[in-house]
């Protein structure tokens, strides 16, 4: 439990920034499900689509800190070439 002033506003801190975090990660979640249904539905411009709108958000959760920038290069790696092997 904190006991110092200090501890007690970072754990104030904290859970204001999970609840961001939190709703940024389901954000991105979201543009992910976007592109996989693209993808499973076979339509290759609307996976394009998806994909370039999907793009940003995941390079703005690696600059808030919500995932390393290699876990997002990695995503975006493998659904790129997965939208590329369309059609």
């Amino acid at each position: 439990m904190a006991n110092s002033p200090q501890s007690k506003k970072r754990a104030r801190q904290a859970e204001r920034r999970l609840d961001v975090n939190k709703a940024r990660r389901s954000r991105i979640r979201t543009f992910l499900r976007k592109v996989e249904e693209a993808i499973a539905t076979g339509d290759k411009s609307a996976a394009q689509d998806a994909l370039r709108n999907a793009q940003p958000e995941l390079m703005r959760g690696v600059t808030k800190g919500v995932y390393h920038k290699n876990t997002v290069a990695r995503k975006m790696s493998r659904l790129s070439s997965r939208v590329k092997a369309i059609g």
